[in-house]
C-alpha cells in the first residue's frame, strides 16, 4: 500500500514524496495523467494531487485519468490541485486580483488536516488563480489576510485541499499537516531502514533469480551499499567491476580498493584510462561527455563480462533523483542525462538491476548503516559517474585533469582539516577555461581560474551555498595559487540550487 502524488509539474512534487517516507509512509510518484490501472497497481490508500504551473481553465491543463477522482480513497489537493478539485466538484477558480507567493500567515485555521496544530502557522506560497466559491459539502478552514480560501475539505467524502505547500521547510509546520493526512488515510507507517532492505533483496532475488550479476561500482556510497546489498541477496552470483576511467581524484583508485576489498566485495579493477580519455577528446559539450562516458562505461563492463561472465544483469546504483533530473517520469524537465539513466546504449547486452531507483540518498546512506557500511565511506560527499569531465569545463586534456586533481585535493583536504566537511552535503573543485592575467614574484602570470563549490541539502533536489568562514577560504585560496601553479585566480560559487545545479556542467 502506498500514496499515490500525481505530478502536475510541480518543482515541489518529489519533496511531498519525501515527507511522506520520512513519516513512514511509502509514496509514489506518477505521472498526473497516469491511467486509473497504473494508479490502482500501487493499491493506494491516499492520492495526492500537486501543484503545478498551469491554470485550470487553460486549455491544455493537466488532469488526472477518469475515475480517480472517484475512488474511495482520501484525495488531498495541494495549490494547483485544490483549485483543480475545486473545480470539479462544481467550484469556481479565477485568476486573484493580488498573486500571493512567498510566506504567508494564516488568519484562521481548523478541520481535520489542522487536527492538534497550535499557535502561529507560517504557509509557503505560490499561486495566481485562487478558489472564489466552494464547490456543494466543501467547508472553508483555513485563510490569510489575501486569499480567504486557503484550505478547504469536505469530511463526507474525505476530499481536502490546501492552497500553500505544506511539503517545503518553509512551511514549519507543514509536516504536522501531511501527518494529519496520512491518518486520515490509515496508512502504515512501516516505511524504514529495516523494511527497505527487505524488500529491495526480495526484489532483487525475484528479479534475478539464477542468473550472475555485474555491478557497476565507484567506492561512493550508492554503489558501495548496493555491492553490500547484492552481496547479501545473491551472494556469489556478484562480481562487482571497478572501472578507472582516468577522472577520478587524487589517489581515488587506491582508496576504493583499500575500503571495499577488507569489506568482502569481490572487486575487479580495470585501468580503462586511455580508452575514456580517447573517445573524449575534443569535446566541449557537457552532455555529449556524459553520453560518452556512458557509452564506454558500458562497453568495458561488456568486455569484462566477457572476461569473467557470462552475466545476465547489470547492477546500478542509480537514485530517484537522478531518474527524476533525467526526465524519467512524463512532464518531468530534462534537466541534464546522468552517465547509469540517460547514456546507456541501445544495444545494451545485459538487463539493468537498479534497487535504488526510487530510493532518496538519506535513504540509501540509512540502508548503508544496517549493512555495516564504515562511516568514512557511508558518509563520504556524492561524486558524479563522470568523474572529474563535468569538472573539468570545455575540452578534457591530461594536463587540465592533472591540475584540477591537485585543487579538488586542497580543498578537500581543507574542509576535514578545518572540521567543515561533515557540514557540508557536496563540495567540489572545477577547472574553468578563463585564464587571466596575475602577478607572482614580480612576474606576469597568465593563468587558469578555479571555482570552488559546497552546498548545503537534506534531498539534493533543492540545495543552499554553504556559508564557509572567509579565513577558510582566503587559507584555500593562498595554498591552491601557491601550490598549483596552473592557477592564479581562485573564486566560490555562492548560487542555490535553483536556480543553478549542484555540478556546473
Amino acid at each position: 500500500m502506498s500514496v499515490v502524488i500525481l505530478d502536475f509539474g510541480s518543482q515541489y512534487t518529489r519533496l511531498i514524496a519525501r515527507r511522506f517516507r520520512e513519516l513512514g509512509t511509502y509514496s509514489v510518484i506518477l505521472p498526473g495523467n497516469a491511467p486509473l490501472e497504473r494508479i490502482q497497481r500501487e493499491n493506494p490508500v491516499g492520492i495526492v494531487l500537486s501543484g503545478g504551473p498551469s491554470s485550470v481553465y487553460d486549455e491544455r491543463a493537466p488532469r488526472p485519468a477518469d475515475g480517480v477522482l472517484d475512488l474511495d480513497v482520501p484525495i488531498l489537493g495541494i495549490c494547483y490541485g485544490m483549485q483543480f478539485l475545486a473545480q470539479q466538484a462544481g467550484g469556481d477558480v479565477k485568476r486573484a486580483g493580488k498573486r500571493e507567493y512567498g510566506k504567508a500567515d494564516l488568519t484562521r485555521y481548523g478541520g481535520q488536516l489542522f487536527q492538534g496544530i497550535q499557535g502561529e502557522f507560517v504557509a509557503w506560497m505560490s499561486h495566481s488563480d485562487s478558489v472564489t466559491r466552494l464547490p456543494e459539502g466543501y467547508d472553508v478552514v483555513a485563510e490569510t489576510e489575501d486569499t480567504p480560501v486557503t484550505a478547504i475539505e469536505n469530511v463526507t467524502t474525505r476530499r481536502y485541499g490546501v492552497q500553500f505547500h505544506p511539503e517545503v521547510v518553509h512551511t514549519p509546520k507543514g509536516t504536522l499537516l501531511l501527518e494529519n493526512y496520512l491518518s486520515i488515510c490509515g496508512a502504515a507507517r512501516d516505511w524504514n531502514a529495516e523494511h527497505i532492505i527487505d524488500e529491495l533483496i526480495e526484489g532483487v532475488r525475484a528479479q534475478v533469480g539464477d542468473g550472475r550479476v555485474l555491478l557497476a561500482i565507484s567506492g561512493g556510497v550508492d554503489s558501495s551499499t548496493l555491492g553490500l546489498l547484492l552481496a547479501r541477496a545473491v551472494g556469489e552470483k556478484l562480481t562487482a567491476v571497478f572501472i578507472d576511467h582516468g577522472l577520478l581524484r587524487l589517489g581515488e583508485r587506491e582508496q576504493v580498493e583499500a575500503a571495499l576489498r577488507p569489506l568482502g566485495v569481490n572487486l575487479v579493477t580495470v585501468d580503462a584510462r586511455e580508452q575514456f580519455l580517447g573517445a573524449l577528446a575534443g569535446v566541449s559539450d557537457p552532455e555529449q561527455k556524459r553520453k560518452i562516458i556512458g557509452r564506454e562505461f558500458i562497453r568495458a563492463f561488456e568486455r569484462e563480462a566477457r572476461e569473467y561472465g557470462p552475466f545476465d544483469f547489470l547492477a546500478q546504483g542509480t537514485l530517484y533523483p537522478d531518474v527524476i533530473e533525467s526526465a524519467g517520469g512524463e512532464g518531468a524537465a530534462n534537466i541534464k542525462s546522468h552517465h547509469n539513466v540517460g547514456g546507456l546504449p541501445d544495444d545494451l547486452a545485459f538487463k539493468l538491476v537498479e534497487p535504488f531507483r526510487t530510493l532518496f540518498k538519506d535513504e540509501v546512506r540509512e540502508i548503508a548503516r544496517l549493512l555495516g557500511l564504515p562511516d568514512h565511506i557511508r558518509m563520504r560527499h556524492p561524486f558524479p559517474g563522470p568523474g572529474l569531465a563535468i569538472r573539468v569545463l570545455g575540452e578534457i586534456t591530461p594536463e587540465k585533469l592533472d591540475i584540477l586533481k591537485r585543487v579538488d585535493d586542497i580543498f578537500i583536504s581543507g574542509l576535514r582539516e578545518f572540521g567543515l566537511y561533515d557540514g557540508c552535503s557536496q563540495a567540489l573543485a572545477v577547472l574553468t577555461p578563463i585564464q587571466s592575467v596575475g602577478v607572482m614574484g614580480d612576474e606576469r602570470t597568465y593563468s587558469y581560474t578555479a571555482a570552488l563549490r559546497a552546498v548545503t541539502t537534506d534531498d539534493f533536489m533543492t540545495a543552499e551555498w554553504a556559508r564557509l568562514p572567509y579565513d577558510f577560504l582566503a587559507t584555500m585560496s593562498n595554498r591552491i595559487v601557491n601550490q598549483v601553479h596552473e592557477i592564479n585566480r581562485v573564486v566560490y560559487d555562492i548560487t542555490g540550487k535553483p536556480p543553478a545545479t549542484i555540478e556546473w556542467e
